[in-house]
């Protein structure tokens, strides 16, 4: 039996970013199958009988991008999660962050502790990394890629233990990174923030991370320590494991300003780490409840402890006078830390009025009843109660003293090692606008408004640096033998419409997404068709060349070795 032609699609009249930072191109594109086929200039491409045409309107052809830190896992299924991420470019996601996932083990901790940030997971009932990626398997339309998550492999070997492993216990812990490692993995991640991975020393993170080192994985860190000023305590620990495993480093949302930022990366390079990161356009931050809320000790208990304790009226007064002062003095939060922190998403129906609000708010507007006290409401009763109703699924969105400007997040974002990601978190009601606009954002308010990135760079930082990274194969080009991850931009209409105040707008701009070679975004809607893939680990073939015409650019964008676009004539860093 004869197997049918695979598709042919001619894309005509775009100008093409092909992500290798070399100049802009008006050009046409084929597709056959999952793969780009042929680039040329306009005009210089055959047309088939047969072939599927589409008519690119002069918009810009561009590689699909990458999200290199995303918190999609769960709900990557869902129709709206899927329109949100397609409607910024993206067709790649990258799971399994801040060492809290579904895999290796059953999932149960994950969807327990991470219920408020991953969700939980509609099919995954496996035991490995293996069984978890093939749920992505043609049923979604974008790609996912996954970390073996460092804090959930902890917890398949030593439970709730928050004592030093033993040798036998590393040996385990080891074995199952190498595992998934072998079932594709990207790398493995750490979140040394979240329980139980606040746990686990500097010596026992080298050692998971050795089983990367002959796969070509890749050490992602939430960075011990709180970033901002104290951000060399988190480089240096990434500076010891890194060097003693002999393996790559990715800093997770290096939350600094770009002279910290700027000299502890120079602090990873002289130490001789091949390192990367990923920050996004917006200050603020968004995470449990419980990380600031609630002390190391108790988030590791049981959900069923943990509520056992807040209605214990002499723990929350011990609460009240060993801990909040602590919350009180963060340097990232501060004294009037009920005011800084908004909550995004409760699980409790009986208190879904309060999503939207400060925790300071919501304590003006609560009754003493609803809270289930005889006394004044304050932030910690308020806080106290929505968690035990919600069972502690409650996230929440976190203001910081000093909210850095467009022209500070530039100066991170032009550096050579940055990556996009967007952390985006898709629990909730009244969520971070991350997760619908960091991308949208890149594109029209450091591309096309401030003219940091050109659109050649921005396809650098947003497709083809992190496809290299993490060794996602022939992705993130717009090149012959390369996945067709494409999408279509009108640079002058991309805008991202999520704000603080209305978090669920999706952004505009990007109305045609192909993932391997078939439609998946048509006219700003879904098509049905579902060709994503778990992505596992591969290297590039570095041997394929972009197909690009002799002609001279025609639109001024940045040659391959500039990091910024002409607005700002900063050189590469």
């Amino acid at each position: 039996m004869s197997t049918p032609a695979a598709l042919r699609t001619l894309i005509t009249d775009v100008v093409v970013v092909d992500g290798s930072g070399g100049a802009p191109f008006k050009g046409e594109v084929v597709l056959v199958g999952t793969a780009i086929a042929q680039v040329g200039r306009a005009g210089e491409l055959a047309h088939e009988p047969g072939d599927v045409m589409v008519d690119g309107r002069g918009r810009t052809l561009m590689p699909g991008l990458v999200d290199a830190h995303s918190h999609a896992d769960g709900l990557l299924f869902d129709p709206e999660v899927q329109l949100a991420l397609l409607r910024q470019g993206v067709t790649t996601v990258i799971g399994g962050q801040d060492g809290v996932s579904y895999a290796p083990g059953n999932g149960d901790y994950a969807t327990e502790y991470f219920a408020a940030i991953n969700g939980a997971h509609p099919t995954y009932r496996g035991d490995s990394v293996a069984e978890l990626l093939t749920t992505f398997d043609g049923t979604t339309p974008l790609n996912f890629g996954y970390l073996v998550p460092a804090g959930t492999v902890r917890y398949e070997v030593m439970g709730r233990g928050t004592e030093a492993a033993t040798e036998a216990e590393l040996a385990t812990m080891r074995a199952l990174v190498q595992a998934g490692m072998d079932d594709g993995a990207l790398g493995i991640s750490s979140g040394l923030d979240y329980v139980p991975g606040i746990f686990a020393s500097t010596a026992e993170l080298a050692e998971l991370c050795r089983p990367l080192a002959d796969a070509g994985g890749v050490y992602v860190s939430h960075m011990r320590g709180g970033y901002e000023d104290n951000s060399s305590v988190g480089i240096d620990e990434i500076i010891q494991i890194c060097t003693a495993a002999g393996v790559p480093a990715h800093v997770s949302h290096f939350h600094a300003t770009a002279d910290i930022l700027r000299s502890q990366l120079d602090a990873l390079e002289h130490a001789g780490v091949d390192a990367t990161f990923d920050a996004y356009p917006y200050t603020r931050g968004c995470s449990l409840l419980t990380m600031p809320f609630l002390p190391p000790w108790l988030s590791v208990q049981t959900t069923e402890q943990i509520l056992e304790a807040l209605a214990d009226p002499q723990v929350v007064e011990e609460l009240r006078v060993n801990w909040f002062p602590l919350i009180a003095k963060n340097a990232s939060l501060g004294p009037k830390w009920a005011d800084m922190l908004t909550l995004a998403h409760i699980a409790a129906p009986e208190f879904a009025w309060a999503q939207g609000l400060t925790l300071a708010e919501a304590a003006e507007r609560a009754s003493a009843e609803q809270v289930g006290l005889g006394v004044p409401v304050d932030a910690v009763a308020l806080a106290v109660a929505v968690l035990w109703a919600s069972r502690l699924e409650v996230n929440v969105v976190m203001k910081v003293p000093h909210e850095r400007d467009d022209a500070e997040l530039a100066k991170i974002f032009t550096h050579p090692g940055h990556i996009g990601g967007s952390d985006g978190i898709f629990v909730g009601a009244h969520p971070h606008p991350r997760a619908r606009g960091t991308f949208a954002r890149y594109l029209h308010e450091f591309t096309a408004v401030r003219g940091d990135y050109d659109l050649a760079m921005a396809a650098v930082h947003l497709s083809s640096r992190p496809a290299e990274r993490f060794l996602l194969g022939r992705r993130g080009r717009v090149a012959q033998g390369y996945v067709a991850d494409l999408m279509l931009l009108d640079p002058a209409g991309v805008r991202d419409a999520a704000t603080y105040a209305s978090p669920m707008a999706i952004a505009t701009g990007i109305e045609d997404v192909f993932v391997a070679g078939e439609r998946v975004l048509a006219d700003g809607a879904l098509t049905g068709a579902l060709p994503g893939a778990a992505l596992r680990r591969e290297l590039r073939d570095v041997s394929i060349d972009v197909v690009r015409p002799s002609e001279p650019a025609t639109d001024g964008a940045a040659d391959a070795e500039s990091e910024t676009g002409p607005a700002t004539g900063q050189a590469r860093a």
